[in-house]
């Protein structure tokens, strides 16, 4: 029952996630939404890394030792291919990257392809030390956290609640927004769930980097 419940909660602030950005959008049916957008050229290259991350996976017994990110193991470079490989079997696999194709492609048409990337590489270089910053432990030692896109893709999945919550005066809309961070700090203080903490993560670095354009873009006052 826990498991149907940490996998449920899980779900559910993905699609709060995906809903803040079509709201962002306009709202209204998907494909008016995306009709006549740029092809998110982001969404594709990470996606293409995703699959072929599995095709891999299913080419080459020994590409989750060799690839993932234990902490046991040397290689700096072991936090960037562990991404794009998946441990969740062959629904969590396409789940992640179904996901991680529709947040990235979404993410780039509110907040441009140069932020969503860099917003991305956060997701995959930042939780795990700010954790660390905050007090919360060091690396996991969970063979099921070393590898995997689902946290890279919540963190950058809370950037579409942030771009909901600057965007619409809607009440309704701004309560779906807050509620990202709001859910995501639920899930881990109730359930141990590391997708609602480096949600909580993304929204508020989304929110910086807003207001760091913000005060960049606002005019010199002339004294």
């Amino acid at each position: 029952m826990d498991g149907l419940l940490f996998f449920a909660t899980t779900a559910a602030l993905m699609v709060m996630m995906i809903n803040c950005g079509l709201g962002a959008l306009g709202g209204g049916p998907v494909g008016d939404l995306v009709r006549g957008r740029p092809v998110p050229w982001v969404a594709v290259v990470l996606t293409t890394l995703a699959v072929a991350g599995v095709v891999l996976q299913l080419s080459w017994p020994g590409a989750m030792a060799a690839l993932d990110h234990d902490p046991a193991k040397s290689g700096g470079w072991r936090v960037f291919t562990s991404v794009f490989l998946q441990n969740g079997g062959v629904g969590g696999a396409v789940w992640n990257i179904a996901t991680l194709a529709i947040v990235a492609a979404l993410a780039q048409w509110l907040w441009g392809a140069w932020t969503s990337a860099i917003l991305f590489l956060a997701g995959v270089l930042l939780p795990e030390h700010i954790d660390a910053l905050l007090g919360m432990g060091g690396p996991s030692t969970d063979p099921r956290d070393f590898a995997g896109s689902s946290g890279a893709t919540y963190f950058l999945g809370a950037c579409l609640a942030l771009a909901l919550l600057i965007r619409t005066r809607a009440v309704k809309q701004r309560v779906l927004a807050v509620g990202v961070p709001a859910l995501g700090l639920l899930m881990w203080f109730l359930q141990d769930n590391g997708h609602g903490l480096v949600a909580v993560y993304g929204f508020a670095l989304t929110a910086l980097i807003w207001a760091g354009r913000r005060l960049l873009q606002r005019p010199a006052q002339v004294g």
